[in-house]
């Protein structure tokens, strides 16, 4: 396993414009200060944290062109095998809300090309925007998975990508939840509860729901798994039939140790993404549907749902 310390990143002067000021930009939530111009001259950004890369650190470079910065790979997830206990983790933290995903449906990991082309492959497929990190599959197809964990070679960039082709037959209404290859374990699993809860909705004959709608539900469960992980080891209420806030009202899921301060932050800062996302079905819907579970918990919500196709 990849290990590295977390370290702040060392400061750089920001030139003064010809006005003789100084003007800088600032990511929202890291407020990383940064010269304007980085907006335009293609430098690096991490794929998960989005914090841009220092002049004196090099991200690592994957396979596909993405970037990841050193505290991300601390915690990346390389392969199918290694995801294997993180998606226990989901079905266990279904379970604990009575809502227990009965079929055992293959979970892959897997690289950018096959999760694009898995995706035109898929006529009604649900993914996330605007990039593709993960993918409910219900029709029968041939994927490639990322069999073993890549290692690091010359310029940092990974080598010996060992993939399998897989064939996935369908024996129910979901064949395979597919997941993007390379991130953090936070966002691994905050994509998976998402996609998990994808495919709870069609084993359950819930109807074709509106993307706001099924996107935002599945919002609300990613959330609500981050947030189980933020509390790991705490008691805590079951929101399956409680209205009080999700963010302190959660199952406790999680079975690892304590985790660094940067992870505990990165965690924040996926909640964050979603909780100010600006698209009307991941966005608006995590907002309308958060705000129904708020108020009338999650199992009414959800009876809702399938009663009218619509949020309370």
């Amino acid at each position: 396993m990849y290990r590295f310390q977390y370290t702040q990143f060392k400061s750089h002067k920001i030139p003064t414009n010809p006005a003789g000021l100084i003007e800088y930009r600032a990511h929202p939530f890291w407020m990383q200060k940064y010269c304007p111009s980085h907006e335009r001259d293609g430098t690096p950004r991490c794929c998960s944290c989005e914090r841009m890369e220092p002049k004196d650190t090099k991200y690592l470079i994957l396979d596909d062109g993405r970037k990841l910065c050193l505290e991300c790979l601390d915690s990346a997830i390389m392969d199918t095998h290694e995801c294997q206990p993180l998606y226990i983790d989901i079905r266990e933290f279904y379970e604990g809300l009575h809502m227990k995903v009965e079929q055992q449906i293959p979970m892959l990991l897997v690289e950018r090309s096959a999760l694009n082309e898995a995706m035109e492959g898929e006529k009604h497929g649900h993914h996330h925007l605007p990039e593709t990190r993960g993918l409910c599959l219900s029709e029968e197809q041939t994927v490639t998975t990322v069999l073993r964990r890549p290692r690091i070679g010359a310029g940092y960039k990974l080598i010996d990508m060992i993939t399998e082709p897989c064939r996935l037959i369908r024996r129910c209404e979901v064949t395979a939840i597919l997941i993007l290859y390379g991130l953090p374990r936070l966002l691994t699993g905050s994509i998976l509860a998402h996609e998990m809860m994808h495919a709870w909705l069609r084993l359950n004959g819930y109807p074709n729901l509106r993307p706001e709608v099924e996107e935002g539900i599945c919002q609300v469960l990613a959330h609500m798994w981050l947030d189980s992980e933020t509390y790991a080891g705490s008691t805590l209420v079951d929101i399956a039939s409680s209205s009080s806030s999700t963010s302190s009202a959660v199952i406790a899921s999680s079975k690892k140790g304590e985790r660094s301060e940067f992870e505990k932050k990165l965690g924040e800062f996926f909640k964050h993404q979603i909780e100010s996302d600006s698209s009307s079905a991941y966005g608006d819907g995590f907002r309308q549907g958060n705000a129904a579970v708020l108020k009338h918990g999650l199992r009414r919500t959800l009876d809702h749902i399938r009663l009218t196709g619509t949020f309370p």
